[in-house]
């Protein structure tokens, strides 16, 4: 038996400390990638219970569901901005914020929603300099065009998503450039809205980058990627029962790739998780030469607990199964075993809210 367990009062936590590091500036919670591995609706659902009224998509198939699980008053903001006429269709349906981050995207929806005599709601989408969607920053006149010539689409924010810097002064000058054209945007008479521009890393790091709103995923699950965490905790691990156990005399290799040679006799205990189910699987670069040197050695390896002891993998983590060693503890098949995971890569496990 494998599952993912998700310990809600870890994620409450978070969103306190998130909470406090903002003020009283509203947060959106971005439900992508299936709430980063953790379960689209029972994590919106659970953060509604706490409070959250506003949260964020990338797909029409997320909104339609938290829409069915009863958000029917709650703000959605797609993402996503979107030039496709059923997608736009679905959204306009669903009462969701759409994101207009394109010229041909404006128009469609301006379009559509001028053939069913409404108004669509809109957030315009800024291109900072990472190419993955929104008007160019540097074409402010195609921008303004968009709260100039869309009248049947009511713009009701607009926001950006910084490059990822380690800079503070960086993320400074481009918060200024943002800030910039937001208010080229005002002084031609047109209100802009909402304006939020922080992400995870931008919303933990630069409290000059909260602005209007926040939108946070990775922090709420206490994973983001260089974070002065400052209260923040991982949220999600694996949970697998102990299969078998065996003795390994010294001698005995362990592995594939880079087999590991027991030095000693060790009482190996069998995991049915594995690299194919995300147990040690990690995007994240190397911060320094040393830990490259530790992860090619494989010394950064899932943390493991049998209770309150820590126990060691035993070698590499393997595609199906991992060792452990249990030499000295009291332990049986069917016991419990706790391991490091991040909910993104999880693969072939249940999830369980407790």
């Amino acid at each position: 038996m494998k599952r993912l367990v998700i310990d809600t009062r870890v994620v409450k936590n978070n969103l306190q400390t998130i909470k406090k590091r903002v003020g009283g500036v509203p947060i959106y919670a971005v439900l992508t990638a299936d709430a980063r591995g953790a379960g689209f609706l029972q994590m919106a659902e659970l953060l509604h219970a706490s409070g959250l009224t506003r949260f964020a998509v990338s797909e029409p198939g997320e909104a339609q569901a938290l829409r069915k699980a009863g958000l029917v008053e709650e703000e959605i903001l797609m993402l996503r901005s979107t030039a496709n006429r059923s997608e736009l269709e679905e959204l306009m349906d669903l009462g969701v914020v759409c994101s207009i981050g394109s010229p041909e995207a404006g128009m469609a929806l301006n379009a559509l929603a001028e053939g069913r005599s409404t108004v669509a709601e809109a957030h315009v989408q800024v291109d900072m300099g990472t190419g993955y969607g929104g008007l160019v920053s540097s074409e402010p006149d195609k921008i303004l065009s968009m709260f100039q010539n869309l009248q049947n689409v009511a713009i009701s924010g607009i926001y950006t998503h910084f490059q990822p810097v380690s800079s503070r002064k960086k993320a400074e000058a481009q918060l200024a450039e943002f800030s910039a054209l937001v208010q080229s945007i005002q002084r031609a008479g047109f209100e802009t809205g909402t304006v939020h521009a922080a992400g995870s890393y931008s919303t933990l790091h630069y409290d000059f980058s909260h602005l209007g709103a926040v939108r946070v995923g990775s922090a709420l699950l206490g994973r983001c990627r260089k974070a002065k965490e400052g209260g923040l905790q991982q949220v999600g691990f694996c949970e697998a029962t102990i299969e078998d156990i065996r003795w390994l005399p010294a001698g005995h290799t362990v592995g594939y790739d880079a087999p590991v040679r027991l030095k000693r006799p060790i009482r190996a205990a069998t995991l049915a998780v594995g690299y194919q189910n995300g147990l040690g699987v990690t995007a994240a670069r190397p911060s320094s030469f040393l830990e490259l040197l530790r992860r090619w050695r494989g010394k950064d390896k899932p943390a493991a607990r049998i209770g309150n002891q820590r126990v060691k993998i035993i070698g590499q983590v393997g595609a199906m199964e991992t060792l452990i060693d249990v030499t000295g503890l009291k332990c049986s098949p069917g016991d419990l075993v706790q391991l490091e995971l991040d909910p993104l890569y999880a693969k072939g496990m249940s999830k369980v809210y407790r």
